[in-house]
């Protein structure tokens, strides 16, 4: 093989493996949408967050299929607007999720699109919380 061929496969694989990594990040990542941005964690970070809880753990999956212990309200992910009287302020953290993230990550975009700034989730949901090992209450 010439070495013109070595190095242009040389980098290529080089290039790829750049574009495949499978690393995650391990702390919150801000999540931007059209009315604003919210905050995803994983299982072991709501787990941290938990021991030393000062926010609102909602529920917003439909229908119900357990609970994160720590769960403060369940509110459907379609009835946000409908119950805003049950959420703190504005500006107070509150935890969304459901059982695989879909729903509380339309809940969040539709809190933040309302003027909520603290608004946190769980990407992957109950189904990433049990993944860890972690319990649900049925």
């Amino acid at each position: 093989m010439s070495r013109k061929l070595i190095l242009s496969i040389a980098l290529i694989i080089l290039l790829l493996s750049a574009c495949t990594s499978t690393a995650t990040p391990s702390g919150p990542v801000e999540v931007v949408g059209d009315g604003g941005s919210y905050t995803d964690v994983s299982a072991a970070e709501l787990q941290r967050m938990l021991a030393n809880k000062d926010f609102t753990l909602v529920n917003v999956h439909i229908p119900f299929e357990g609970d994160i212990p720590g769960t403060d309200l369940s509110i459907p992910y379609n009835e946000i607007p409908q119950n805003l009287d049950k959420f703190p302020d504005k500006d107070a953290k509150n935890f969304l999720y459901c059982r695989s993230g879909r729903m509380s990550d339309i809940a969040a975009e539709e809190l933040v699109s309302l003027g909520y700034t603290n608004i946190w989730t769980l990407p992957g949901g109950m189904l990433e919380w049990e993944k860890a090992g972690l319990e649900i209450e049925r």
